[in-house]
């Protein structure tokens, strides 16, 4: 029989939450505790959360009750951007022990160690502002893909956002310890790496949130692709007014970095952007979708939209429509706007109603569906690079090509983790 300690895990959000449940989950790991699934009993559970959608709080309350009927005795920690939003609400949920506010996740073995079940819950929590320093992380499921936090929080103000007030101000890693971290992770067999960040082009502010001098997204992308190459790389987001045309460009000539973008847009309306405090108007997002796909004709391009926001009229809302199916844009990932508390969105009076929320929600994603398939039956009959991955289901396995087309095939055992030549 086991002596050890055995800890579970729960992630809502971001890919940047489940780079750093990875790394606390490595922590305590290395403190001994062993990991078992979230439907098993354990002895912690961890929850991460998300402030994006307004389900946080029902998500959380939801997922702490089932642990109360499951293992009524087990310690529940509650970590991630909701906790540091809103501690004290977390605090009143029946039974959890343990809040982690954004500067404290990552000292979760100290704080565990001091605690008993059935003390009053702690909070370990702090104004944002103070909040300074870079925690390293990255995910590593299996071998296949990794997502490597390069860095985190946001100095934009974009009025829907309860984000910067979450993540603090804008930091990042060092070039030289990405580039170390990289190579460790291709040395352990990753065969794709997806840079993940808050506000991924703003990478170069030092953890004081100071700009470094001579530290930018655009040398980082190429000091990894000169320095630790062999693997595939992805940017995972990045906004237009960010992404450069000399970070294009050296994409599009890079054997590493895979000709994959994804860029939020929010709106296609100029007035909604104004009003959504983005930094780019809707012809500077345009020159950039054109710019690569001159350079790369088969790049994949991934659009964030939000629909109803407040003042979002039905005009507005067709110039949203019709700028996306003028672009020569692969997918939508479309966000049915929620109002987020201490955002400055709920200044503006004219709120859009539910159900015309939702209604627009599936008008884009029907749009999104016909991109995609017009993406995909381009490439029919072409020849691409697609790495396949290890979940086996009915005897098929899946993978991506290098410009993100999901390809399902009979599975093979050697193909695992390999990148094969697929005619699609």
């Amino acid at each position: 029989m086991s002596t050890k300690k055995s800890v579970a895990f729960h992630t809502l959000g971001c890919k940047l939450n489940f780079s750093e449940t990875s790394t606390i989950s490595r922590l305590l790991e290395q403190e001994g505790y062993e990991k078992k699934p979230f439907e098993d009993v354990a002895d912690v559970y961890v929850i991460n959360t998300c402030s994006v959608t307004d389900n946080a709080d029902k998500e959380c309350r939801q997922l702490v009750r089932r642990i109360q009927r499951k293992s009524p005795g087990s310690m529940v920690v509650i970590t991630g951007c909701y906790a540091q939003l809103k501690p004290k609400e977390i605090a009143e949920i029946p039974g959890v022990d343990l809040v982690l506010g954004a500067a404290e996740k990552f000292n979760i073995v100290q704080h565990l160690s001091s605690l008993t079940k059935g003390d009053d819950t702690k909070i370990c929590s702090c104004d944002i502002e103070t909040v300074t320093g870079f925690n390293s992380s990255y995910s590593v499921n299996d071998r296949t893909r990794t997502f490597l936090k390069v860095q985190d929080g946001c100095d934009y103000s974009c009025s829907f956002c309860t984000i910067p007030m979450a993540r603090g101000k804008s930091r990042s890693d060092s070039v030289e310890n990405v580039i170390k971290q990289a190579q460790t992770l291709i040395s352990n067999g990753v065969k794709e790496i997806v840079l993940t960040g808050v506000n991924l082009g703003d990478f170069g502010k030092g953890p004081d949130g100071d700009k470094k001098s001579q530290e930018s997204f655009y040398e980082l992308v190429k000091a990894l692709d000169t320095e630790a190459s062999g693997v595939r790389y992805r940017i995972s987001s990045i906004e237009p007014n960010l992404l450069s045309n000399e970070i294009i460009e050296w994409v599009a000539q890079s054997k590493n970095f895979m000709p994959h973008f994804h860029i939020p847009l929010q709106s296609g309306s100029n007035k909604i952007l104004a009003m959504m405090r983005r930094r780019y108007k809707r012809e500077l997002y345009a020159d950039r979708v054109v710019n690569i796909k001159k350079l790369m004709p088969d790049c994949c391009i991934g659009v964030d939209v939000i629909v109803g926001f407040p003042g979002e009229t039905a005009e507005d809302f067709k110039d949203t429509f019709d700028f996306l199916h003028s672009l020569d844009i692969s997918y939508l990932h479309v966000f049915t706007y929620s109002e987020r508390d201490q955002t400055k969105a709920l200044e503006i009076a004219e709120v859009v109603p539910m159900n015309v929320r939702h209604e627009r929600n599936k008008t884009l994603r029907n749009l999104s569906y016909m991109k995609q398939q017009f993406f995909q039956n381009q490439h029919i009959g072409s020849s691409r690079k697609v790495l396949f991955e290890g979940h086996v289901k009915n005897g098929m396995m899946e993978g991506y090509s290098d410009n993100y087309i999901k390809i399902v095939a009979p599975q093979k055992t050697e193909w695992v983790n390999q990148v094969v030549d697929w005619t699609i």
